[in-house]
């Protein structure tokens, strides 16, 4: 028998006209290409049946209430054309952000707090067919200084089945190559800046070792008779930065932080049109100063929040071009 092979997988996902109704994706048109995939296929509340028997010994178990996970990375590339969406587009949807495209020039990704988009997933699993209906989930931007940019998601799904079935003629020619994280491709991280039109201007630069950013999507499997569903419930964006400050920045920052200031914050990461991404938190509130070290030289770390303006779903803002 032949081996089955871990590489052997292929994930495809496409948005669902109406929730958990599957929109057949296909590998030519829906293809995501990942890494570092992780299929549950079963994630099962089991219900114990306790039988009361003249013997000892255990009772069987009943599968209850069940749902699927899957997560996997995704590397962060524009489109390869300005103001057309990137094939990663459905999973930010699905995470609980609204796609706006200004044709010719940028799509910008806003979080939203209702009208939650979703979408079917299917897994093959060398030669194993999971299907993940109405899956919503969560995702980080990992840009750290020397990696390549990386997405990482985490979904939830409800059970679709499993079949024994293999993809066919899966195409990934609208996946763009990614840019390393450095000097000559990212800009600096920018504090007090402000966002227009797929561009960052003002504010203070400052050197750093990039940038993570969770989205922090509480994602839920929620088990109701006649209306199973999985459901964002929360959101809280957080990240982590490392500075290198002089002794003066360092106690202002101390001083911001202890303050609990909020200030934009901003990371534009490309250099060519069609490959260049953003992120852009208009409120973010600077914690937990860490003193860290690379190479013998002092760094500045912190944790930071970015909470939302007076009207909400504005904390975070994520864009290519």
């Amino acid at each position: 028998m032949p081996a089955r092979l871990i590489r052997d997988t292929a994930i495809l996902a496409k948005i669902e006209s109406a929730y958990k109704t599957d929109p057949t994706p296909t590998g030519a048109s829906n293809a995501i290409l990942v890494s570092n995939a992780t299929i549950n296929s079963l994630n099962a509340q089991n219900v114990p049946r306790d039988l009361v028997r003249p013997w000892l010994g255990g009772s069987e178990q009943l599968v209850g209430t069940a749902f699927k996970e899957l997560g996997y990375d995704v590397e962060l590339a524009g489109s390869g054309a300005a103001g057309t969406a990137p094939a990663y587009g459905p999973l930010l949807r699905a995470c609980g952000m609204a796609e706006t495209i200004t044709a010719a020039n940028r799509v910008d990704y806003l979080p939203v707090s209702s009208g939650l988009e979703s979408v079917t997933q299917y897994a093959y699993d060398s030669g194993v067919l999971h299907k993940y209906h109405g899956s919503r989930g969560t995702v980080q931007w990992l840009l750290g200084l020397g990696e390549r940019p990386l997405m990482r998601y985490r979904f939830l799904g409800v059970d679709g089945g499993d079949s024994a079935a293999t993809p066919s003629g899966t195409a990934y020619t609208s996946w763009q190559r990614p840019q390393v994280i450095n000097d000559t491709n990212t800009a600096d991280v920018t504090l007090g800046c402000t966002y227009s039109a797929g561009s960052l201007a003002g504010g203070t630069v400052y050197a750093s070792r990039g940038l993570e950013v969770d989205l922090g999507n509480m994602v839920v499997h929620t088990p109701l008779l006649g209306a199973e569903e999985i459901d964002i419930t929360q959101r809280e964006v957080t990240g982590r930065v490392q500075f290198d400050l002089t002794a003066a920045q360092e106690v202002s920052f101390m001083a911001t932080v202890k303050a609990n200031t909020t200030q934009s914050l901003g990371l534009v990461h490309g250099t060519t049109a069609g490959n260049i991404v953003g992120i852009f938190m208009p409120a973010v509130q600077l914690l937990n100063p860490t003193k860290q070290e690379i190479n013998g030289r002092r760094l500045i770390g912190f944790d930071f929040r970015a909470v939302p303006g007076s009207s909400g779903n504005d904390e975070l803002r994520f864009w290519c071009k």
